[in-house]
Protein backbone atom coordinates (compact mmCIF):
# COMPACT_ATOMS: atom_id res chain seq x y z
CA UNK A 1 0.00 0.00 0.00
CA UNK A 2 1.27 3.35 -1.11
CA UNK A 3 0.68 6.62 0.91
CA UNK A 4 -1.61 7.82 -1.23
CA UNK A 5 -3.95 4.28 -0.77
CA UNK A 6 -4.56 5.51 3.05
CA UNK A 7 -7.12 7.83 3.70
CA UNK A 8 -5.07 9.59 7.03
CA UNK A 9 -2.58 11.67 4.81
CA UNK A 10 0.59 13.92 7.06
CA UNK A 11 -0.92 17.14 5.59
CA UNK A 12 -3.62 18.37 2.88
CA UNK A 13 -3.06 15.82 -0.41
CA UNK A 14 -4.54 16.77 -3.94
CA UNK A 15 -4.84 14.50 -6.89
CA UNK A 16 -4.42 16.09 -10.18
CA UNK A 17 -5.79 14.18 -12.77
CA UNK A 18 -4.09 15.06 -16.23
CA UNK A 19 -0.82 15.57 -17.52
CA UNK A 20 -1.36 18.30 -19.97
CA UNK A 21 0.16 21.56 -19.68
CA UNK A 22 -2.22 22.71 -17.31
CA UNK A 23 -2.25 19.93 -14.89
CA UNK A 24 1.45 19.71 -14.85
CA UNK A 25 1.68 23.74 -14.05
CA UNK A 26 -0.49 23.37 -11.38
CA UNK A 27 0.92 19.95 -9.28
CA UNK A 28 4.32 22.50 -9.98
CA UNK A 29 2.57 25.41 -8.23
CA UNK A 30 0.98 23.30 -5.34
CA UNK A 31 4.20 21.17 -4.65
CA UNK A 32 5.72 24.48 -4.31
CA UNK A 33 2.72 25.81 -1.88
CA UNK A 34 3.80 22.59 0.32
CA UNK A 35 0.67 20.72 -0.42
CA UNK A 36 1.12 16.55 -1.15
CA UNK A 37 0.31 15.78 -4.56
CA UNK A 38 0.23 12.91 -6.64
CA UNK A 39 -0.83 13.28 -10.40
CA UNK A 40 -2.45 10.70 -12.35
CA UNK A 41 -2.27 9.99 -16.24
CA UNK A 42 -4.56 7.37 -18.42
CA UNK A 43 -1.84 7.46 -20.95
CA UNK A 44 1.34 5.68 -20.71
CA UNK A 45 3.37 8.78 -20.56
CA UNK A 46 2.91 12.82 -19.59
CA UNK A 47 1.32 15.12 -22.37
CA UNK A 48 -2.14 14.90 -22.88
CA UNK A 49 -3.12 16.40 -26.27
CA UNK A 50 0.58 17.15 -25.88
CA UNK A 51 1.18 13.58 -26.17
CA UNK A 52 4.63 12.58 -28.44
CA UNK A 53 4.38 9.92 -30.45
CA UNK A 54 8.22 7.80 -31.14
CA UNK A 55 7.75 5.66 -34.59
CA UNK A 56 10.33 4.54 -36.49
CA UNK A 57 12.93 7.53 -36.16
CA UNK A 58 10.13 10.41 -36.29
CA UNK A 59 9.05 12.39 -33.30
CA UNK A 60 5.47 13.28 -34.12
CA UNK A 61 4.25 16.19 -31.14
CA UNK A 62 0.46 15.25 -31.32
CA UNK A 63 -1.21 18.61 -30.36
CA UNK A 64 0.17 22.23 -29.26
CA UNK A 65 3.33 23.04 -31.62
CA UNK A 66 2.92 27.37 -31.11
CA UNK A 67 4.45 28.69 -28.00
CA UNK A 68 3.67 31.79 -26.56
CA UNK A 69 4.12 33.77 -23.78
CA UNK A 70 7.57 31.52 -22.59
CA UNK A 71 7.70 33.80 -19.81
CA UNK A 72 4.86 31.38 -18.32
CA UNK A 73 6.91 28.49 -18.80
CA UNK A 74 9.88 30.29 -17.09
CA UNK A 75 7.93 31.05 -14.12
CA UNK A 76 7.52 27.61 -13.16
CA UNK A 77 11.22 27.34 -13.72
CA UNK A 78 12.19 30.24 -11.36
CA UNK A 79 9.77 28.93 -8.48
CA UNK A 80 11.73 25.26 -8.69
CA UNK A 81 14.76 27.77 -8.03
CA UNK A 82 15.73 26.54 -11.95
CA UNK A 83 16.70 27.85 -15.16
CA UNK A 84 14.38 26.82 -18.02
CA UNK A 85 17.45 27.56 -20.37
CA UNK A 86 19.24 24.45 -18.84
CA UNK A 87 16.47 21.81 -19.98
CA UNK A 88 14.71 23.82 -22.73
CA UNK A 89 16.05 25.46 -25.95
CA UNK A 90 13.20 28.06 -27.48
CA UNK A 91 13.71 29.07 -31.22
CA UNK A 92 11.94 32.45 -32.33
CA UNK A 93 10.35 31.71 -35.40
CA UNK A 94 10.80 34.14 -38.34
CA UNK A 95 7.88 34.60 -39.76
CA UNK A 96 5.67 33.24 -37.15
CA UNK A 97 3.38 31.57 -40.03
CA UNK A 98 3.12 31.31 -43.57
CA UNK A 99 -0.42 31.86 -44.59
CA UNK A 100 -1.08 30.73 -48.08
CA UNK A 101 -4.42 31.49 -50.06
CA UNK A 102 -5.82 28.78 -53.05
CA UNK A 103 -4.99 31.55 -55.64
CA UNK A 104 -1.15 30.95 -54.50
CA UNK A 105 -0.54 34.44 -52.91
CA UNK A 106 1.22 34.05 -49.63
CA UNK A 107 1.23 36.77 -46.39
CA UNK A 108 4.51 35.98 -44.25
CA UNK A 109 3.19 36.86 -40.81
CA UNK A 110 6.37 38.10 -38.65
CA UNK A 111 6.62 40.28 -34.99
CA UNK A 112 8.90 42.71 -37.23
CA UNK A 113 6.57 45.02 -38.16
CA UNK A 114 8.53 47.23 -40.71
CA UNK A 115 7.90 43.55 -42.45
CA UNK A 116 4.53 43.63 -40.98
CA UNK A 117 3.62 46.34 -42.96
CA UNK A 118 5.07 45.25 -45.93
CA UNK A 119 3.12 42.52 -45.97
CA UNK A 120 -0.05 44.47 -45.64
CA UNK A 121 1.07 46.62 -48.44
CA UNK A 122 1.91 43.72 -50.66
CA UNK A 123 -2.50 42.80 -50.37
CA UNK A 124 -3.68 46.24 -49.98
CA UNK A 125 -1.29 49.18 -49.35
CA UNK A 126 -5.10 51.00 -48.60
CA UNK A 127 -5.26 48.77 -45.01
CA UNK A 128 -2.34 50.10 -43.80
CA UNK A 129 -3.69 53.41 -42.04
CA UNK A 130 -6.30 50.64 -40.59
CA UNK A 131 -3.74 47.93 -39.61
CA UNK A 132 -1.80 50.73 -37.63
CA UNK A 133 -5.54 51.16 -36.15
CA UNK A 134 -5.96 47.87 -35.67
CA UNK A 135 -2.70 47.11 -33.56
CA UNK A 136 -3.40 49.61 -31.16
CA UNK A 137 -7.00 47.49 -30.40
CA UNK A 138 -5.02 44.43 -30.23
CA UNK A 139 -3.09 46.20 -27.56
CA UNK A 140 -5.78 47.33 -25.50
CA UNK A 141 -7.16 43.74 -25.36
CA UNK A 142 -3.71 42.31 -24.49
CA UNK A 143 -3.71 45.01 -21.48
CA UNK A 144 -7.30 44.56 -20.18
CA UNK A 145 -7.71 40.73 -21.72
CA UNK A 146 -4.74 39.17 -20.75
CA UNK A 147 -2.51 41.26 -18.33
CA UNK A 148 -5.22 42.15 -16.06
CA UNK A 149 -7.72 39.21 -16.82
CA UNK A 150 -6.01 35.93 -17.63
CA UNK A 151 -4.89 34.56 -13.66
CA UNK A 152 -7.70 36.65 -11.87
CA UNK A 153 -10.43 33.20 -11.07
CA UNK A 154 -14.08 34.23 -12.15
CA UNK A 155 -15.86 32.57 -9.17
CA UNK A 156 -17.68 35.15 -7.90
CA UNK A 157 -20.53 37.33 -9.58
CA UNK A 158 -18.52 40.68 -8.17
CA UNK A 159 -15.35 39.16 -10.21
CA UNK A 160 -17.28 39.59 -13.54
CA UNK A 161 -19.00 42.97 -12.83
CA UNK A 162 -15.35 44.45 -12.01
CA UNK A 163 -14.06 43.43 -15.07
CA UNK A 164 -17.38 45.11 -16.93
CA UNK A 165 -15.67 48.19 -17.66
CA UNK A 166 -12.77 46.57 -19.51
CA UNK A 167 -14.80 44.36 -21.73
CA UNK A 168 -16.92 47.07 -22.51
CA UNK A 169 -13.54 49.32 -23.44
CA UNK A 170 -12.53 45.99 -25.85
CA UNK A 171 -16.25 45.89 -27.53
CA UNK A 172 -16.15 42.55 -26.27
CA UNK A 173 -19.85 41.78 -27.51
CA UNK A 174 -18.50 42.15 -31.15
CA UNK A 175 -16.72 39.13 -32.56
CA UNK A 176 -12.96 39.23 -33.73
CA UNK A 177 -14.07 39.35 -37.18
CA UNK A 178 -16.18 42.32 -37.17
CA UNK A 179 -13.43 44.21 -35.24
CA UNK A 180 -10.82 43.27 -37.87
CA UNK A 181 -13.34 43.94 -40.71
CA UNK A 182 -13.82 47.57 -38.91
CA UNK A 183 -10.44 48.23 -40.01
CA UNK A 184 -9.03 46.10 -43.35
CA UNK A 185 -11.48 46.12 -46.50
CA UNK A 186 -9.01 43.24 -48.22
CA UNK A 187 -10.82 40.21 -47.80
CA UNK A 188 -7.84 38.24 -47.38
CA UNK A 189 -6.04 40.36 -44.90
CA UNK A 190 -9.35 40.20 -43.00
CA UNK A 191 -8.17 36.48 -43.04
CA UNK A 192 -5.27 36.82 -41.91
CA UNK A 193 -6.29 39.23 -39.49
CA UNK A 194 -8.76 36.66 -37.68
CA UNK A 195 -8.07 33.53 -37.94
CA UNK A 196 -6.20 32.98 -34.72
CA UNK A 197 -9.44 31.90 -32.32
CA UNK A 198 -9.19 28.51 -34.45
CA UNK A 199 -6.09 27.90 -32.51
CA UNK A 200 -8.00 27.85 -29.15
CA UNK A 201 -11.13 26.34 -30.56
CA UNK A 202 -13.30 29.51 -31.59
CA UNK A 203 -14.99 30.77 -34.80
CA UNK A 204 -13.88 34.02 -35.59
CA UNK A 205 -17.16 34.93 -36.70
CA UNK A 206 -18.29 34.04 -33.07
CA UNK A 207 -15.84 34.39 -30.58
CA UNK A 208 -15.64 37.94 -29.08
CA UNK A 209 -13.25 40.69 -30.14
CA UNK A 210 -11.30 40.44 -26.74
CA UNK A 211 -9.39 37.41 -28.72
CA UNK A 212 -7.44 40.23 -30.97
CA UNK A 213 -4.98 40.07 -27.70
CA UNK A 214 -3.45 37.05 -29.61
CA UNK A 215 -2.34 38.96 -32.21
CA UNK A 216 -0.49 41.55 -29.44
CA UNK A 217 0.56 38.96 -27.25
CA UNK A 218 2.73 37.15 -30.46
CA UNK A 219 4.30 40.73 -31.20
CA UNK A 220 5.26 41.38 -27.57
CA UNK A 221 6.69 37.96 -27.01
CA UNK A 222 6.90 35.91 -30.42
CA UNK A 223 5.73 33.21 -31.68
CA UNK A 224 8.72 29.95 -30.33
CA UNK A 225 9.21 26.54 -31.10
CA UNK A 226 11.81 23.90 -28.90
CA UNK A 227 14.36 22.09 -30.06
CA UNK A 228 13.14 18.37 -29.82
CA UNK A 229 9.47 19.05 -30.20
CA UNK A 230 6.85 20.78 -27.78
CA UNK A 231 6.94 17.19 -25.65
CA UNK A 232 10.56 18.55 -24.47
CA UNK A 233 8.74 20.96 -21.97
CA UNK A 234 6.50 18.23 -21.12
CA UNK A 235 9.39 15.93 -19.94
CA UNK A 236 10.86 19.07 -18.34
CA UNK A 237 7.63 19.94 -16.45
CA UNK A 238 7.83 16.28 -15.72
CA UNK A 239 11.52 16.98 -14.30
CA UNK A 240 10.78 19.54 -12.09
CA UNK A 241 8.03 17.44 -10.43
CA UNK A 242 10.19 14.44 -9.84
CA UNK A 243 12.88 17.20 -8.21
CA UNK A 244 10.12 17.85 -5.97
CA UNK A 245 8.97 14.79 -5.04
CA UNK A 246 5.89 14.76 -7.06
CA UNK A 247 5.11 11.18 -8.76
CA UNK A 248 3.37 10.48 -11.93
CA UNK A 249 0.98 7.64 -12.01
CA UNK A 250 0.80 6.39 -15.55
CA UNK A 251 -1.94 4.25 -16.73
CA UNK A 252 -3.88 5.26 -14.18
CA UNK A 253 -7.15 6.49 -15.70
CA UNK A 254 -10.07 7.91 -12.92
CA UNK A 255 -13.65 6.86 -13.57
CA UNK A 256 -15.54 8.07 -10.78
CA UNK A 257 -14.54 11.18 -8.42
CA UNK A 258 -15.60 10.35 -4.78
CA UNK A 259 -17.44 12.60 -2.64
CA UNK A 260 -19.20 12.43 0.52
CA UNK A 261 -21.49 14.57 1.96
CA UNK A 262 -20.26 17.68 -0.81
CA UNK A 263 -16.98 17.18 -0.06
CA UNK A 264 -14.30 15.21 -2.27
CA UNK A 265 -12.38 12.75 -0.56
CA UNK A 266 -10.55 11.13 -3.38
CA UNK A 267 -10.86 9.37 -6.71
CA UNK A 268 -11.67 5.58 -7.87
CA UNK A 269 -9.81 4.36 -10.61
CA UNK A 270 -10.88 2.22 -13.89
CA UNK A 271 -8.87 -0.97 -12.21
CA UNK A 272 -11.29 0.16 -9.20
CA UNK A 273 -8.27 1.36 -7.17
CA UNK A 274 -9.61 4.08 -4.08
CA UNK A 275 -6.91 7.04 -3.83
CA UNK A 276 -7.35 9.43 -1.20
CA UNK A 277 -7.75 13.09 -1.18
CA UNK A 278 -9.54 16.16 0.62
CA UNK A 279 -8.53 17.86 -2.80
CA UNK A 280 -8.82 16.80 -6.26
CA UNK A 281 -7.59 19.32 -9.24
CA UNK A 282 -9.16 18.14 -12.78
CA UNK A 283 -7.07 18.98 -15.73
CA UNK A 284 -9.53 16.49 -17.50
CA UNK A 285 -12.13 18.35 -20.34
CA UNK A 286 -14.50 20.07 -17.72
CA UNK A 287 -17.44 18.81 -19.30
CA UNK A 288 -16.34 15.16 -19.29
CA UNK A 289 -15.58 15.52 -15.90
CA UNK A 290 -18.90 16.83 -14.49
CA UNK A 291 -20.61 14.55 -16.89
CA UNK A 292 -18.96 11.53 -16.24
CA UNK A 293 -16.91 11.57 -13.01
CA UNK A 294 -19.56 13.56 -10.92
CA UNK A 295 -21.81 11.89 -10.04
CA UNK A 296 -25.22 14.13 -10.93
CA UNK A 297 -27.02 14.65 -7.34
CA UNK A 298 -23.88 16.46 -6.44
CA UNK A 299 -24.25 18.93 -9.41
CA UNK A 300 -26.60 21.83 -9.04
CA UNK A 301 -24.67 24.07 -11.40
CA UNK A 302 -23.72 21.65 -13.92
CA UNK A 303 -26.66 19.47 -14.57
CA UNK A 304 -26.45 17.21 -17.37
CA UNK A 305 -28.96 19.36 -19.28
CA UNK A 306 -26.66 22.06 -19.42
CA UNK A 307 -23.47 20.67 -20.16
CA UNK A 308 -25.42 18.87 -23.17
CA UNK A 309 -26.94 22.97 -23.76
CA UNK A 310 -23.09 23.79 -24.12
CA UNK A 311 -21.91 25.44 -27.09
CA UNK A 312 -18.22 23.12 -28.08
CA UNK A 313 -15.35 23.71 -30.03
CA UNK A 314 -14.94 22.07 -33.49
CA UNK A 315 -12.56 18.95 -33.74
CA UNK A 316 -9.67 18.03 -35.63
CA UNK A 317 -8.79 15.83 -38.10
CA UNK A 318 -4.83 15.42 -37.85
CA UNK A 319 -2.84 13.66 -40.55
CA UNK A 320 1.00 12.47 -39.07
CA UNK A 321 3.40 11.49 -41.51
CA UNK A 322 7.32 11.25 -42.31
CA UNK A 323 8.48 11.39 -45.79
CA UNK A 324 11.96 10.00 -46.84
CA UNK A 325 12.99 13.25 -48.78
CA UNK A 326 13.32 16.71 -47.29
CA UNK A 327 11.07 19.63 -48.32
CA UNK A 328 12.94 22.73 -47.79
CA UNK A 329 10.93 25.83 -49.09
CA UNK A 330 7.96 24.35 -46.62
CA UNK A 331 8.15 26.61 -43.24
CA UNK A 332 7.83 25.40 -39.84
CA UNK A 333 4.21 27.01 -39.60
CA UNK A 334 2.05 26.81 -43.38
CA UNK A 335 -1.50 27.73 -42.78
CA UNK A 336 -3.14 26.83 -45.95
CA UNK A 337 -6.68 28.82 -46.47
CA UNK A 338 -9.50 27.25 -48.90
CA UNK A 339 -11.86 29.45 -51.29
CA UNK A 340 -14.02 29.33 -48.28
CA UNK A 341 -14.02 31.52 -45.17
CA UNK A 342 -17.33 32.01 -43.31
CA UNK A 343 -19.16 29.28 -44.88
CA UNK A 344 -17.00 26.79 -44.44
CA UNK A 345 -16.95 28.19 -40.55
CA UNK A 346 -20.44 27.91 -40.47
CA UNK A 347 -20.64 24.42 -41.98
CA UNK A 348 -18.17 23.10 -38.73
CA UNK A 349 -19.02 25.00 -35.75
CA UNK A 350 -22.99 25.42 -36.29
CA UNK A 351 -24.41 22.92 -38.78
CA UNK A 352 -21.73 20.13 -37.72
CA UNK A 353 -21.50 19.02 -41.47
CA UNK A 354 -18.24 17.51 -42.89
CA UNK A 355 -17.59 19.65 -45.92
CA UNK A 356 -15.64 18.26 -48.62
CA UNK A 357 -13.16 21.24 -48.70
CA UNK A 358 -11.34 22.43 -46.09
CA UNK A 359 -8.16 25.13 -44.48
CA UNK A 360 -5.20 23.52 -43.13
CA UNK A 361 -2.40 23.76 -41.17
CA UNK A 362 0.85 22.51 -41.85
CA UNK A 363 3.44 21.50 -39.55
CA UNK A 364 6.80 20.83 -40.44
CA UNK A 365 9.37 20.84 -37.35
CA UNK A 366 12.52 19.49 -39.23
CA UNK A 367 12.49 22.86 -40.49
CA UNK A 368 13.68 23.94 -37.59
CA UNK A 369 15.34 20.37 -35.84
CA UNK A 370 16.35 18.38 -38.29
CA UNK A 371 16.59 15.51 -35.90
CA UNK A 372 13.04 15.13 -35.19
CA UNK A 373 13.19 12.65 -37.93
CA UNK A 374 16.07 10.25 -40.26
CA UNK A 375 18.59 11.90 -41.98
CA UNK A 376 17.50 13.10 -45.27
CA UNK A 377 13.19 12.82 -44.30
CA UNK A 378 10.65 15.22 -42.89
CA UNK A 379 8.49 15.14 -40.08
CA UNK A 380 4.74 16.65 -40.50
CA UNK A 381 1.51 16.45 -39.20
CA UNK A 382 -1.30 18.86 -40.96
CA UNK A 383 -4.53 19.83 -39.16
CA UNK A 384 -7.84 20.11 -40.59
CA UNK A 385 -10.83 21.60 -38.38
CA UNK A 386 -13.68 19.40 -38.57
CA UNK A 387 -17.35 19.03 -36.54
CA UNK A 388 -17.27 17.13 -33.22
CA UNK A 389 -19.15 14.40 -33.05
CA UNK A 390 -22.49 15.91 -33.22
CA UNK A 391 -22.00 15.66 -37.14
CA UNK A 392 -23.15 11.98 -37.03
CA UNK A 393 -19.75 11.36 -38.95
CA UNK A 394 -18.31 7.51 -38.59
CA UNK A 395 -14.76 8.35 -38.34
CA UNK A 396 -13.75 4.28 -38.78
CA UNK A 397 -15.36 4.74 -41.98
CA UNK A 398 -14.33 8.02 -43.38
CA UNK A 399 -11.04 8.33 -42.38
CA UNK A 400 -9.10 7.42 -45.11
CA UNK A 401 -10.91 8.97 -48.08
CA UNK A 402 -10.72 12.65 -45.98
CA UNK A 403 -6.89 11.44 -45.41
CA UNK A 404 -6.68 10.72 -48.90
CA UNK A 405 -8.40 13.81 -49.86
CA UNK A 406 -5.85 16.15 -47.59
CA UNK A 407 -2.63 14.06 -49.00
CA UNK A 408 -4.18 14.86 -52.70
CA UNK A 409 -4.70 18.94 -52.28
CA UNK A 410 -1.36 19.02 -50.32
CA UNK A 411 0.25 16.86 -53.88
CA UNK A 412 -1.34 19.79 -56.20
CA UNK A 413 -0.34 22.89 -53.82
CA UNK A 414 2.83 22.80 -51.92
CA UNK A 415 4.27 19.17 -51.53
CA UNK A 416 4.90 17.42 -54.66
CA UNK A 417 4.81 14.16 -55.17
CA UNK A 418 3.98 13.71 -51.31
CA UNK A 419 2.28 10.25 -51.93
CA UNK A 420 5.44 8.11 -53.13
CA UNK A 421 7.72 9.57 -50.39
CA UNK A 422 5.55 9.25 -47.32
CA UNK A 423 7.02 6.13 -45.46
CA UNK A 424 4.87 6.96 -41.91
CA UNK A 425 1.39 7.49 -41.36
CA UNK A 426 -1.29 7.36 -39.00
CA UNK A 427 -4.09 9.93 -38.03
CA UNK A 428 -6.14 11.26 -35.19
CA UNK A 429 -10.20 12.07 -35.16
CA UNK A 430 -12.68 12.90 -33.34
CA UNK A 431 -13.56 9.91 -32.03
CA UNK A 432 -10.21 9.84 -30.69
CA UNK A 433 -10.12 13.02 -28.50
CA UNK A 434 -13.44 11.64 -27.10
CA UNK A 435 -12.19 7.98 -26.45
CA UNK A 436 -8.19 8.66 -26.07
CA UNK A 437 -8.42 12.10 -24.30
CA UNK A 438 -11.92 11.49 -22.74
CA UNK A 439 -12.98 15.34 -25.10
CA UNK A 440 -16.94 15.72 -24.57
CA UNK A 441 -18.47 15.27 -27.89
CA UNK A 442 -15.01 14.95 -29.06
CA UNK A 443 -14.45 18.82 -29.15
CA UNK A 444 -10.95 19.31 -29.72
CA UNK A 445 -10.70 22.48 -26.66
CA UNK A 446 -13.79 22.26 -24.50
CA UNK A 447 -16.33 24.82 -24.50
CA UNK A 448 -16.12 27.23 -27.40
CA UNK A 449 -14.57 30.63 -26.44
CA UNK A 450 -17.64 32.75 -26.78
CA UNK A 451 -18.44 35.41 -24.55
CA UNK A 452 -20.98 34.08 -22.65
CA UNK A 453 -18.83 30.78 -21.89
CA UNK A 454 -15.90 32.80 -20.70
CA UNK A 455 -14.67 34.37 -17.76
CA UNK A 456 -17.34 34.06 -14.98
CA UNK A 457 -19.72 32.09 -17.67
CA UNK A 458 -16.73 29.32 -18.15
CA UNK A 459 -16.62 26.15 -15.49
CA UNK A 460 -14.91 28.12 -12.26
CA UNK A 461 -11.45 27.14 -11.77
CA UNK A 462 -12.41 25.72 -7.96
CA UNK A 463 -16.35 23.98 -8.62
CA UNK A 464 -19.18 25.88 -8.33
CA UNK A 465 -21.04 22.50 -6.43
CA UNK A 466 -18.40 20.58 -4.73
CA UNK A 467 -15.96 21.68 -1.38
CA UNK A 468 -12.27 20.26 -2.66
CA UNK A 469 -12.68 19.98 -6.35
CA UNK A 470 -10.82 22.29 -9.36
CA UNK A 471 -10.65 22.75 -12.56
CA UNK A 472 -7.16 23.59 -14.90
CA UNK A 473 -6.68 23.48 -18.11
CA UNK A 474 -8.42 24.03 -21.76
CA UNK A 475 -11.83 23.97 -20.56
CA UNK A 476 -12.03 25.99 -17.52
CA UNK A 477 -11.12 29.77 -17.22
CA UNK A 478 -9.08 31.45 -19.07
CA UNK A 479 -9.75 29.17 -21.81
CA UNK A 480 -7.17 26.87 -24.48
CA UNK A 481 -3.95 27.42 -25.79
CA UNK A 482 -0.61 27.13 -23.72
CA UNK A 483 -0.35 30.76 -22.11
CA UNK A 484 -4.56 30.05 -21.27
CA UNK A 485 -3.94 26.54 -19.53
CA UNK A 486 -1.04 28.02 -17.57
CA UNK A 487 -2.70 31.07 -16.61
CA UNK A 488 -5.40 28.13 -15.28
CA UNK A 489 -2.88 27.28 -12.97
CA UNK A 490 -1.79 30.49 -11.83
CA UNK A 491 -5.79 31.61 -11.55
CA UNK A 492 -5.73 28.27 -9.05
CA UNK A 493 -3.39 29.36 -6.61
CA UNK A 494 -5.80 32.03 -5.72
CA UNK A 495 -8.84 29.67 -5.19
CA UNK A 496 -6.70 26.76 -3.16
CA UNK A 497 -6.75 27.23 0.61
CA UNK A 498 -4.03 27.61 2.66
CA UNK A 499 -2.17 24.90 3.88
CA UNK A 500 -3.70 23.55 7.19
CA UNK A 501 -3.20 21.53 10.24
CA UNK A 502 -3.71 17.93 10.12
CA UNK A 503 -7.01 17.31 10.47
CA UNK A 504 -8.56 13.55 11.17
CA UNK A 505 -10.42 12.09 7.71
CA UNK A 506 -12.90 10.19 8.12
CA UNK A 507 -13.91 8.84 4.86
Amino acid sequence: MTDIDSAYPEKSRVIVIGTGFGGLAAAIRLAIKGYEVTVLEKLDSPGGRAYVHHRNGYTFDAGPTIITAPFLLEELWTLCGKKMSDDIDLRLMDPFYQVRFNDGKVFNYTGDPVKMRAEVAKFSPKDLPGYEKFLKEAEKCYKLGFEDLSDVAFTRFIDLLKALPSMIRMKAWESIYQLVARYFKDPQLRQVMSFHPLLIGGNPFSVTAVYALINSLERKWGVHSVMGGTGQLIRGMAKLLDGLGVKIRYHSEVKKINIQEGQVTGVTLADGHVLYADKVVSNADSAWTYRYLVDEKYRQHWTNQKIERGSYSMSLFVWYFGVKRQYPEIPHHMMLLGDRYESLLTDIFKKHHLAKDFSLYLHRPTATDPSLAPAGHDTFYVLSPVPHLDSGVNWEEHMESYRQSIQEYLEKTVLPGLGEYVTESFCMTPQDFKDRLLSFKGAAFGLEPLLLQSAWFRPHNISEDIKGLYMVGASTHPGAGIPGVLSSAKALESVIPTLQSRKSYDF
